[in-house]
C-alpha cells in the first residue's frame, strides 16, 4: 500500500540550519553532515556529525545541541569521538568513518553506532558502542551469516545505511532478536572489474534497496560482539516511486508509533557515479515507510512522494548538491525533530508532526 504525503500519517516541517562548517577548522573543510544523535548521561541532547576534512577524510564529532524555545538552533562542539585510526578504516587514497547512525538500546544500556568504514576495498558497515556518547568501543566490521537460500554471500558486497531498531522483536525464526536495517550494493565491478551486478536468489530488484537482518538477543547477552554477526537477511523495500528511481536507503533508527514503526528513508534520482566517487548528478529526498509493529520485515504503507526534498539554497548547493539525507530523530519537549544532511555540507532540522 502506498499513499501521498497528504494522507501519510506524518509530515516534516523545516525549522532551519543547526550546524555549518566552522571557519578555519581543517577537520570540517569539506562539510559537516549526516549526524547520529543521542542523550548523554547529563540529559543533554548531542549530535555526532560526520566531519569531513580535505581529501574526503571523515571523522565523527560530538556537539551539544542548543535549544531555544523548544527548537534546536545551533550546536557547541566538543571534539572528535571516532577517527579512521584502524587499518581497515583506511585505504590508499581513501579513509573515513562516515555517516553514523546511533540507536539507544535500553536493554543493553548502550548507544549502538553503525557507521561506514571507508577502507582499502571501499565502504563497509561497522559497529561501535558507548554508554555515554564520548567513549566508543569498536566491535569491528559487520559479518553476514551465510544463507544458502539466497545463493549469495552478502559479505561480498559494499554495504551502507545500517541502523538498529531500539527494541528487540520476535524475528521470523521465532527467536527474540535485535533487528537491523542495511543497504547492500550489488555492483561487484566496484571491487573487481568484470564481475558485474550480482543479486541473491529471488531478489525482485537489482537497484540498491533496504534489507533487514537480525541478531539473537541471547547471543548478545553472552558476548556483546555478537552484535556484528547478522542473520536472517530479508529484502524489505525497494524503489517504487519517481523520487526513488535510482535507489533507496534507510535513515534514522525506526521510531515506535501507534501505526507500528516509522522509518524515514532517502530516495535517489539522477545518475550514480562509482561508489568511490563523490556524487554530483543525483537528487536525494526524504520519504516515509510504516513497518508492521510486530513483524517489522513487513511494509504497511509508504509515501509516493517525498516528505522533504531539496528546495532551500542550503539543500541545493554544497559539496554534493540537491541532497536531503535524514539520519537522526530526537524528542525535544513534546515534539520530535529530524536531523538531516544538507547537500553534504551542513546539518538541518525538521519537526516531525502527526497529520491530523
Amino acid at each position: 500500500m502506498s499513499v501521498s504525503p497528504s494522507t501519510f500519517p506524518y509530515k516534516l516541517t523545516r525549522v532551519g540550519v543547526v550546524m555549518t562548517p566552522e571557519p578555519g577548522n581543517e577537520l570540517e573543510a569539506e562539510g559537516v553532515l549526516n549526524p547520529g544523535s543521542g542523550r548523554g548521561p547529563d540529559g543533554e541532547l548531542y549530535l555526532l556529525p560526520r566531519m569531513v576534512a580535505a581529501g574526503n577524510v571523515s571523522r565523527v564529532g560530538l556537539a551539544r545541541v542548543v535549544v531555544e524555545d523548544g527548537i534546536p538552533v545551533s550546536v557547541e562542539r566538543e571534539g572528535v569521538v571516532l577517527a579512521p585510526d584502524r587499518g581497515w578504516e583506511r585505504g590508499v587514497g581513501n579513509a573515513g568513518v562516515e555517516d553514523p547512525r546511533i540507536t539507544w538500546i535500553e536493554e543493553l544500556g548502550l548507544h549502538v553506532m553503525t557507521y561506514v568504514a571507508y577502507g582499502p576495498l571501499g565502504p563497509r558497515s561497522a559497529l561501535a558502542t558507548s554508554p555515554d556518547l564520548r567513549e566508543w568501543t569498536r566491535l569491528g566490521p559487520v559479518l553476514f551469516e551465510y544463507d544458502d537460500g539466497l545463493d549469495m554471500d552478502l559479505n561480498l558486497f559494499h554495504n551502507k545505511d545500517t541502523v538498529f531498531f531500539p527494541e528487540a522483536v520476535t524475528g521470523p525464526d521465532g527467536v527474540r532478536s535485535f533487528a537491523v536495517l542495511h543497504r547492500p550494493m550489488w555492483d561487484l565491478d566496484e571491487v573487481k572489474p568484470g564481475q558485474g551486478v550480482r543479486v541473491p536468489a529471488g531478489v525482485p530488484d537489482e537497484r540498491q534497496s533496504i534489507w533487514i537482518s537480525f541478531v539473537h538477543v541471547d547471543d548478545v547477552a553472552r558476548d556483546i560482539r555478537s552484535l556484528t554477526l547478522w542473520r536472517g537477511h530479508r529484502f524489505l523495500a525497494g524503489p517504487e516511486f519517481p523520487f526513488e528511481a535510482v535507489k533507496i536507503g534507510g535513515g534514522p533508527a525506526p521510531l515506535r508509533v501507534p501505526e507500528g514503526w516509522l522509518l524515514l528513508h532517502h530516495g535517489v534520482t539522477g545518475v550514480l557515479s562509482r561508489a568511490f566517487d563523490q556524487q554530483q548528478n543525483v537528487n536525494y529526498a526524504a520519504g516515509g515507510i510504516i513497518l508492521d509493529g510486530e513483524q517489522p520485515w513487513k511494509v504497511v504503507t509508504r509515501t509516493e512522494e517525498p516528505l522533504l526534498a531539496a528546495e532551500t539554497d542550503d539543500e541545493k548547493s554544497g559539496i554534493v548538491p540537491n541532497v536531503v539525507f535524514p539520519t537522526a530523530i530526537e524528542k525535544i519537549g513534546d515534539a520530535h525533530f529530524v536531523f538531516y544532511g544538507m547537500a553534504d555540507s551542513k546539518i538541518g532540522a525538521a519537526r516531525l508532526e502527526r497529520v491530523s
